[in-house]
This record gives C-alpha cells, structure tokens and sequence, in this order.
C-alpha cells in the first residue's frame, strides 16, 4: 500500500478514536451508561439495535461485494463477454423487499420507543417551566411557585465559570413535567447525559415528562443555532434529595422570587430581575 494511503488511514483511526474520547460518547458506538432517567435505558437500547442493524447490512453488502468481485472478475486469457441479462425478477424483488421489511422494523420500534418517551399523560411530581432567550435559560418551578431567572454566561476560559451558570435543580426519582417556551427566536433544551433534547419555540409549549434516577451534576446547553452568542446558553443540571431539593426553593424564596416570570416580560427585562435579586453576584 503506498505511504500515502497509509498515512491517510491512520489519520482517519486517530480521528475515530479521539472521537470516541469526546465528551457525551465516552462509550463509543455502542454505549452502556448507567440508566440515568427512566428514559435512557429505552434510548441506548434502541441506538444499539440500530447500530447492529446497519452493520449486519453493511458486513453482507461487503461480503457480496468482495464475493462478486472475486469470482466474476476477469481472468488472463478470457476474452469473451459476461452473459447479459436484461431481467432478473428474483433478484429484483429481493434488492426491493429486504430493504422494506429492514426500514419497516426500524421504523416499528423507533415509533414505539418515540411514542413512549414523549408520552406526558402520566402524574407528575413536579411541574417545571423552561424559558429559552437569547443567550441563557429562565426556570419557572410551578409546583414551588418560585422562580430562577438565568443570565448570560460569560465564558471567559477562567476556571470556576462552571459555577456561574443557571443551575436546574430537579429531586431524584420524582417525575418532572416540563413546559418548554421561548422569549424571542427558536432554542433547544439539551441535556446531553439524558439524551433526549426539546425544542422551545416562540408562539408554542412543548411538553416533555422525565423521571432522573441518578444523584448527580449534569451539564446542559442550547442545541439549536440562536444567534451570536448561541455558544453561551450552558446550564448545570444538579440532580439531588428531596430535602436538598427543598432547601433550594426556600432559598430561592428567601431572595424574594416568588411568582413566575411571565412570556411577556423582554429577556433584556429578566435579566434586570435577575440583577435586582442578586442573580449576578
């Protein structure tokens, strides 16, 4: 093989490995994370089935490939032409039926696990409304009738930024129904350890049911291209007990945000509420 072909594979395998290092595909192809919502579970089952799928296709489409390229292929001293053939119906049909009945199974368990992920006409515990803007996230916890108006983060590549960002607090084992809104232009609300990401859109609720499972620090962020500083709606999701739960909506009381922050209230308008509670402090 020349040097240059190889050089070109080994740059395509380090790219594929440093790939699978990046952060929310620690696992790879085929991830096994822990079940972190009752959710996840479904997810990872149904990405794995897909991925094994497309690779069982592609392994016989190869195969057939390289088998018709080694035995057809034309030999020292053969000098008449392949037997053309102008019909095949059985081979015909069977490069027609297998990928419907492959794209009909597929599109059976897909429209199955979708339907039971979006599912929200169970009881929830609590009821929390996500307010997308340009550039940060407002959180309006309806069963606490609190709220938490969230500012810009300033990504300055200084440590400690992390602990600046709108923070989502949600108690463990509860199901939470979220109510999914936007202030001005279409976002994404993107919890990545969940793996499942909403849309808010201007004019629209959208509703998503989750039950986290995992008491843990999780990262979330704007999924949707939003303007300018589209890179700076990060967010922490903090997954915690009940009692710690609790004491964040006191707190958040203590601070005097009671009530809900209403769609008619401008982003520019939030973030001075922000600023009067000592939200920027």
């Amino acid at each position: 093989m020349p040097r240059r072909a190889l050089t070109g594979a080994g740059a395509l395998g380090l790219a594929a490995l440093l790939a699978g290092c990046s952060q929310g595909i620690e696992n790879g192809a085929l991830p096994s994370t822990p079940e972190i919502t009752d959710q996840t579970g479904t997810i990872i089952t149904l990405w794995n089935g897909s991925w094994i799928a497309a690779l069982a296709v592609g392994v016989l489409t190869w195969g057939l490939i390289l088998w018709c390229v080694a035995v057809y292929r034309k030999r020292k001293g053969d000098e008449k032409l392949p037997v053309q053939n102008r019909v095949h119906l059985p081979l015909e049909l069977m490069y027609t039926l297998v990928p419907l009945m492959a794209i009909g199974v597929l599109f059976k368990y897909t429209a199955e696990d979708i339907a039971e992920i979006t599912d929200v006409s169970g009881d929830a515990d609590i009821e929390i409304q996500v307010i997308g803007k340009q550039w940060s996230w407002d959180f309006n916890y309806l069963s606490d009738d609190v709220y938490d108006p969230g500012v810009q983060a300033q990504l300055t590549g200084e440590e400690g930024v992390e602990d600046t960002l709108p923070t989502l607090y949600l108690p463990v084992d509860e199901t939470v129904h979220f109510y999914l809104n936007s202030r001005d232009v279409i976002h994404s609300f993107w919890i990545p350890a969940f793996l499942y990401k909403e849309d808010t859109v201007p004019g629209r609720t959208n509703e998503w049911q989750v039950t986290p499972t995992e008491v843990g620090t999780y990262q979330g962020k704007c999924a949707e291209l939003c303007g300018e500083y589209h890179a700076s709606m990060l967010f922490n999701v903090e997954v915690v007990e009940r009692d710690v739960y609790d004491a964040y909506m006191q707190e958040l009381r203590d601070r005097g945000n009671e009530g809900a922050l209403g769609l008619e209230f401008s982003r520019d308008q939030v973030v001075e509420i922000a600023t009067d509670h000592g939200e920027t402090e």
